[in-house]
């Protein structure tokens, strides 16, 4: 790499980390009830902080893995929540809090969270391959019908099963909020950062070959790149990097899919730079989502927090209805 790419990197790295901090710092500004203005008390900021923080790191490892499925599909609609990764984490996680599978205490619940996103990750290739080849229409209709299908078996065993024993409930799980999962222990939430900052540096690492496997299977191969091989890599990384977020949060949707995009418009297609502005974007826009969620349940008198998915959705929904409708116009 020379001198100059090197510098234009790290300056990279260096405003995406100025954007998050400062996309954070005003985030820390809106309490719990609504005021704003930074808080003089230390545990007031504590708590605000750590939230930031888990809001932070939900979004950051949405983002980037967001980056990583529309690099290998080679697909703009590609995202760990449309493409059912996100909802396979989260019912392989709702399965370890049952009882009658104590075998997960072994493994642990962002490990069966990461069984469940590869699960979902293999049957959305199988189905959408034809011929060895990735059909990208085909796949987002999987994917849809894989979010559905765990979405029904989820409220199936919710139904018939007594809630688990831990606190905030299972269908904060299903709907993906913060809020309602503050009685997650600083151990998972240490756990999944360890992961996330690993899968991330991982992926970075590879972010170079990421830009080839934006070629024709051919170019790539041509330039000595495994193509095959590089993308079940990265898919592997970026689903375990989903699941470990929606382990502690649910399934947050369309992050994956609103935040490449923003960065795009501003830094172009290289992965060496799109991957770090994607991740502050992400960190910083959910923790936005999140304050303005709090904001929102204050000023409508709402008891409980309103979901920081439902504020999401509403937000990327639309957006997602628009990337389509600029794709059937090409």
């Amino acid at each position: 790499m020379t001198r100059w790419s090197v510098s234009r990197l790290i300056l990279t790295l260096l405003v995406s980390a100025l954007l998050w901090a400062t996309l954070a710092a005003a985030c820390i500004t809106v309490g719990s009830t609504g005021e704003f203005g930074w808080p003089r008390n230390r545990d007031v900021l504590r708590i605000r902080l750590d939230a930031v923080l888990i809001a932070s790191l939900v979004g950051a490892a949405l983002a980037a893995a967001g980056v990583v499925y529309q690099a290998i599909l080679q697909n703009a609609l590609a995202d760990p929540y449309l493409l059912g990764v996100s909802s396979g984490a989260t019912l392989f996680a709702y399965l370890w809090q049952l009882p009658a599978f104590t075998v997960g205490l072994a493994i642990g619940e962002q490990g069966f969270a990461f069984a469940g996103a590869l699960t979902a990750v293999a049957i959305v290739f199988l189905l959408a391959s034809r011929r060895g080849r990735l059909e990208p229409i085909t796949m987002l209709l999987v994917g849809v019908i894989v979010n559905a299908v765990n979405g029904s078996i989820f409220l199936l065993l919710n139904t018939i099963i007594k809630d688990p024993a831990r606190p905030g409930g299972p269908l904060a799980l299903l709907v993906g909020g913060l809020q309602t999962n503050l009685t997650i222990s600083s151990s998972e939430v240490q756990l999944a950062a360890l992961v996330i900052g690993l899968g991330w540096l991982a992926l970075f690492a590879m972010s170079g070959q990421l830009n080839v496997a934006l070629l024709s299977e051919s170019e790539a191969t041509g330039l000595g790149v495994r193509i095959h091989r590089l993308r079940w890599l990265a898919m592997i990384i970026a689903s375990l990097i989903t699941a470990s977020a929606v382990a502690i949060s649910g399934p947050i949707g369309f992050i994956g899919l609103v935040c490449p995009h923003l960065a795009r418009l501003i830094v172009g297609n290289d992965q060496r730079r799109l991957i770090p502005l994607s991740t502050a974007l992400g960190a910083g826009l959910l923790a936005i989502a999140d304050a303005a969620s709090r904001r929102l349940s204050t000023v409508s008198s709402v008891e409980t927090v309103l979901p920081v998915g439902v504020l999401t959705g509403l937000l990327g929904g639309p957006f997602f209805l628009l990337l389509l409708w600029k794709r059937k116009e090409r």
